[in-house]
């Protein structure tokens, strides 16, 4: 076995070796990483592209260390300077790379470390292990898009786009103005899709449909309602010409609609908020890419919500749930109250933001924007009903009645808006303990629709 050019797995271990990483295992279940340390350290002296040991590694000393930062100065740890210690990489990268670990043991976190360990494993065609590098920056440092970029660039060179994609999505989040990320992720997307569904780039485009007649009628699609598979035949023609040209706003535009068609949220958004990008701010491209991420977002949600309701004691799921939660509100307010600095007088985008703030349980924020978003004819309604809740999770709940009467005087016929507007007025009045009004609110909705919410059970309930 070549012990440089070679990364394996821990069944590739021969040996004392293998039983030495028995014990840094069982030294690690028992909180004892000093000692697994020493151990993994000789481990990778003999098998250094031992990746599942570099990894174990570096979780140990970021127990002890608790992740601490670099320290300022021309040294790192005490040890050898980074420009020295990138000479001696440079002229015996096989040796350097014991040198590297033992200055990574007191700050494994450190970005110009990691940096040089990354070098220092692509010169001994280490790719895993040059990954590794570049990831645990991407773990300790983020705010490093310099080298994350490169992270990047590596999967991609790899042949991993959709861990290079993911990459680029952390960079545009420490860096949204960073266009080379966000083309970057948009490739990285499309060449994903591509390798998934088996087409190459270099695929001619003739070769994707199985006859010219076929190829025809893909051109008029946009007529017609498509199955699936010619969905997916049609994406495949697209993404060949995306790719030979990202910049085609059409092109997009219609890897966008047929990703919408499919119900795949997520590559939606990807190629409505690239089109939003490159057509110079066309405010109904932002528009969708917005609500397709919100889609994305909230089939994430559901998938999560499902998942807790069928393991609720899982306390780790019911803590991921709470916060990609807290993240969703959060990054969807602050894209709220962009939207309102770009557009004041737009009453569609008050209500958004409204929204965003009542989501987020900041009602008195709320208030403002929903009485100038009741402008809008259009919307006007749907604003008081929400402009009601508001006032309603104040405790303020004569002002919220006034809203959703007024709501429902202008409404004539008894559409969704109107149901949902009468069960919160019944709602409202059952708590103020007016049972009679409550029901007489209930009953109107009962009238016409059996089987909304719980409406048959409180009306019949009360006779």
């Amino acid at each position: 076995m070549d012990a440089v050019s070679t990364e394996i797995d821990e069944t590739q271990l021969e040996g004392e070796y293998k039983s030495l990483w028995v014990k840094a295992k069982s030294a690690i279940e028992v909180q004892n990483a000093a000692y697994a340390i020493s151990i993994i350290q000789a481990i990778l002296k003999k098998y250094p592209g031992f990746v599942d040991g570099r990894r174990l590694l570096r979780q140990s000393e970021v127990g002890i260390t608790g992740a601490k930062k670099k320290k300022q100065g021309l040294f790192s740890g005490g040890g050898l300077s980074n420009m020295k210690l990138q000479g001696q990489a440079k002229k015996d990268p096989l040796a350097s790379l014991e040198l590297i670990e033992k200055e990574l043991v007191d700050e494994p976190l450190d970005p110009h470390l990691n940096e040089i360990l990354h070098d220092t494993a692509m010169r001994l065609n280490l790719l895993e292990t040059a990954a590794f590098a570049l990831e645990t920056i991407r773990q300790g440092a983020p705010e490093h898009t310099k080298l994350l970029h490169r992270l990047a660039e590596h999967y991609m060179a790899r042949d991993l786009p959709d861990k290079a994609s993911e990459v680029y999505r952390d960079i545009v989040k420490q860096d949204p103005s960073d266009m080379h990320a966000v083309k970057g992720d948009k490739d990285a997307s499309a060449r994903a899709s591509m390798q998934s569904q088996n087409w190459s780039e270099e695929a001619d485009i003739k070769t994707l449909l199985k006859s010219q007649s076929e190829s025809e009628e893909l051109e008029n699609q946009n007529r017609a309602a498509m199955t699936k598979d010619q969905l997916r035949e049609k994406i495949a023609t697209l993404l060949v010409k995306y790719n030979e040209d990202q910049y085609h706003l059409e092109t997009v535009k219609e890897l966008g609609k047929s990703y919408e068609q499919l119900e795949e949220w997520g590559n939606c958004y990807t190629f409505y908020s690239w089109g939003a990008q490159i057509s110079e701010g066309d405010v109904a491209l932002k528009n969708k890419s917005l609500l397709m991420k919100d889609k994305a977002t909230n089939e994430y949600l559901s998938n999560l919500e499902a998942q807790v309701e069928a393991d609720p004691d899982n306390e780790e799921l019911s803590n991921q749930l709470l916060e990609a939660r807290r993240e969703h509100s959060a990054e969807r307010l602050k894209e709220c109250q962009e939207r309102v600095e770009q557009n004041p007088t737009d009453p569609q985008v008050r209500y958004d933001l409204g929204k965003a703030y009542y989501d987020s349980a900041m009602y008195s924020e709320a208030i403002p924007h929903l009485q100038q978003a009741t402008r809008n004819p259009h919307i006007r309604t749907k604003v008081l009903l929400l402009l009601g809740k508001t006032f309603d999770a104040k405790g303020m709940t004569d002002l919220a009645i006034k809203q959703f009467e007024e709501a429902i005087h202008e409404l004539t016929a008894m559409d969704k808006v109107k149901k949902e507007l009468l069960y919160e007025l019944g709602l409202i009045f059952g708590k103020q303990g007016h049972p009679e009004k409550s029901i007489g609110a209930f009953k109107q909705i009962y009238e016409v629709d059996y089987g909304y919410r719980d409406v048959a059970a409180r009306v019949e309930g009360s006779y």
